[in-house]
């Protein structure tokens, strides 16, 4: 304990959680502001994530898998004025070699439509408005959800960059010099009356306050997370009882902006998680804790080198964060009461231009369990193309 003591108060030392030069911020966000320049204007826009993903996961706590394929989403956009934003369109997600897709949505809740099938794609509808104010962000429809949450790694998997469904629902996003807020309903899983599935919905919210400019030279900030999934509905006929499940994770942070040849940005991360079963009994356990630091090294503005640390006492579950995090298995639901898992990336991306990106990565994890010490690695390759073309403006 005196050394794990020791370990995390050298690394707040030079700490930070990076909110810029990821390569997955360059693969998988969106600017949520409205262009003021494209008033009036309707236009095609192509989004496009091409990628080769494979999980070499061979251990008690998961089992490997490949996500080979892509997804698009082709749409029209329009803004009738400085403050409004229309688009609408479609999503699809393909995997190289599939033919037939279940209709359920691609995040944790597979067995509740999974009689529901899909031939050639999964295909959903794509419909977006919002509404931007002088420090205030509305969005209605499809939010932007997955990285632009900005949610710390154990707390979201990267990979569901690759593989979830777009999040729907209604998303408040407030910007102010010393604080962004993104605040966030994501609704998976609609019921009609009589449905033999359940309703379920996932409430989020991150709350990035920064101690100084976050220009400066040294920014130091606290991301404050919180991410509820609720499971319930009383219009189903199946009497499945209610499960609210929850992660919330309060962390320092600090990045020095070097801007050297070679090294761009330095920073590093201090995370205290918790996670809490309300109600319910998907989980083993009611109430779970762990503390996660890293390290990160921007370099040449394209190479990136991570290693971080998860330390998971007893009991400590991510809702969608890497399973190697957790303590319960995903293979067989054993609850290890007790996780300490070391992690190292190396990643490279290169910006060809402001909508098109070429990423690749690989990552190593140790894990130690009480009775068991496994590793597992990951890599993979992806291309983002997004190319937006001007049909007419008046």
């Amino acid at each position: 304990m005196r050394r794990l003591l020791f370990i995390i108060f050298a690394l707040v030392l030079v700490c930070h959680h990076v909110m810029a030069q990821d390569m997955w911020d360059d693969l998988a966000t969106s600017d949520y502001r409205i262009d003021t320049t494209d008033v009036k204007a309707l236009r095609v826009e192509v989004d496009n994530l091409s990628f080769f993903h494979n999980n070499e996961y061979g251990g008690k706590l998961s089992k490997g898998y490949s996500l080979p394929g892509l997804w698009i989403q082709p749409k029209l956009t329009y803004s009738p004025m400085k403050q409004i934003a229309l688009e609408v369109g479609l999503h699809a997600l393909i995997f190289n070699g599939a033919n037939k897709y279940p209709c359920y949505a691609y995040h944790d809740i597979g067995t509740w439509k999974g009689n529901q099938y899909q031939s050639g794609a999964h295909l959903l509808p794509w419909i977006r408005a919002k509404a931007q104010f002088k420090y205030l962000t509305v969005v209605l429809g499809n939010i932007f959800g997955g990285q632009n949450h900005q949610l710390i790694e154990p707390l979201f998997n990267p990979e569901l960059n690759l593989s979830q469904d777009p999040e729907m629902g209604a998303q408040l996003l407030w910007d102010r010099p010393y604080l962004h807020a993104d605040i966030w309903l994501n609704w998976q899983s609609y019921i009609f009356k009589m449905d033999t599935h359940q309703e379920a919905f996932t409430v989020g919210m991150n709350w990035m306050v920064y101690y100084n400019k976050p220009g400066s030279t040294v920014n130091w900030f606290s991301p404050i997370q919180l991410v509820v999934q609720h499971r319930g509905g009383e219009q189903n006929i199946e009497n499945k009882g209610v499960q609210t499940l929850s992660n919330v994770s309060l962390g320092v942070g600090m990045k020095w902006n070097a801007n050297r040849s070679a090294l761009k940005q330095l920073g590093a991360e201090l995370n205290m998680l918790a996670a809490y079963q309300q109600s319910g009994q998907l989980w083993p356990f009611k109430t779970g804790f762990a503390v996660h630091t890293g390290l990160h090294f921007n370099l040449w503005d394209h190479l990136g080198l991570k290693a971080s640390y998860l330390y998971a006492p007893k009991h400590f579950i991510s809702l969608y964060g890497n399973p190697l995090f957790n303590t319960v298995s995903q293979v067989d639901q054993t609850d290890y009461k007790g996780n300490n898992t070391l992690s190292a990336r190396v990643s490279y991306h290169y910006v060809i231009d402001k909508h098109y990106v070429l990423g690749a990565q690989a990552e190593v994890f140790r894990t130690w369990l009480p009775d068991n010490k496994e590793t597992s690695f990951n890599f993979g390759i992806y291309l983002r193309v997004n190319p937006s073309i001007l049909i007419k403006k008046w």
